[in-house]
């Protein structure tokens, strides 16, 4: 195929500095600039850094296999579990980020950001204020002063983790999609936001 046949063209060294990027993308689990995959593979030309991310992200698509390469929107590229296979291999995945309760907190926060921490609280509950240092430990939220509280919003880990764009407009968007999928699906819905599953790959 054409794709490969390029691919089989490339120098060697190119060939060694796409190797070192694919190897990148898969022992990091989250995306990755062009910034930080040009230190890695050792070149200056950002150009030249984005010719051979697209060249694996063509490969990619050819082998057409359960692993793909994508170029998000702000431009990081991540390496990911393709959808349609992430339900038939959850069931293997023992990583547990959060416990139901401040994942429900979590999925709260982000639909209402920037949102008070007392208006979580009044919400959610008391366990919200230990909900939130959870969060807040795990670098999924940031909080700023705000009098006697606090503003609370989701980080970049948050976005990447789940998958979501890094745009709060755009991910509240697509949170609000994926609450009304699962209520299409007959799931329960009290009418606060439900749990999202997080790209397991991350």
């Amino acid at each position: 195929m054409k794709t490969q046949q390029q691919y089989n063209l490339l120098r060697a060294k190119d060939k060694r500095k796409m190797d070192l990027m694919e190897a990148a993308l898969y022992a990091a689990g989250r995306p990755l600039d062009i910034d930080i995959l040009s230190s890695l593979i050792n070149e200056k030309s950002k150009e030249t850094v984005k010719s051979l991310a697209e060249n694996l992200i063509a490969r990619y698509k050819e082998v057409n296999g359960g692993l793909e390469l994508l170029r998000l929107h702000d431009g990081r590229y991540v390496m990911q579990l393709r959808p349609d296979l992430v339900q038939g291999v959850m069931k293997l995945v023992t990583r547990k980020l959060l416990t139901r309760g401040p994942l429900k907190t979590l999925s709260f926060i982000a639909i209402k950001q920037p949102v008070t921490q007392a208006y979580v609280v009044k919400v959610r509950g008391n366990l919200a204020y230990a909900h939130v240092k959870v969060l807040r430990e795990k670098g999924l939220i940031s909080e700023e002063k705000l009098g006697r509280t606090k503003i609370l919003k989701t980080t970049p880990v948050f976005a990447d983790y789940f998958s979501l764009s890094s745009d709060s407009r755009t991910m509240k968007q697509q949170l609000q999609k994926m609450f009304e999928q699962q209520k299409s699906k007959g799931k329960k819905s009290s009418g606060k936001p439900l749990d999202f599953k997080p790209n397991v790959e991350s």
